[in-house]
């Protein structure tokens, strides 16, 4: 025997749920434009090495203190910006995901971003 239907109003509840999903939707198409224009800043080696990005987790500037360039030790140069860029893709994420978790209200959606 073929069901129509589910019992209680299903199809009124289902689109209700594709309305939530849609609006959902228009929420996060504007949160990725604002992520957009946002900006996080990460700092190594007492302010020597400063690297910017944005919420799409492009790297917008590097700034590197004129004192910390030793031409005897490109390696801590190297290790110092590699540092700071990590730390700044790290907040451009944490910035992400704690906007997403205001959208969503906690709820992990694998993939979303």
């Amino acid at each position: 025997m073929a069901r129509k239907g589910f019992p209680g109003g299903m199809p009124g509840n289902m689109n209700n749920m594709l309305k939530q999903v849609q609006k959902m939707q228009k929420q996060m198409e504007k949160m990725q434009s604002e992520l957009e224009e946002k900006e996080v800043e990460a700092s190594v080696g007492g302010g020597a090495v400063i690297v910017k990005a944005n919420g799409k987790k492009e790297i917008l500037d590097i700034i590197i203190k004129p004192e910390v360039v030793d031409p005897d030790d490109i390696e801590m140069l190297q290790d110092l910006v590699l540092s700071a860029v990590n730390e700044a893709l790290r907040s451009a994420d944490e910035m992400v995901n704690s906007q997403m978790a205001k959208l969503t209200g906690g709820l992990n959606i694998p993939g979303l971003f």
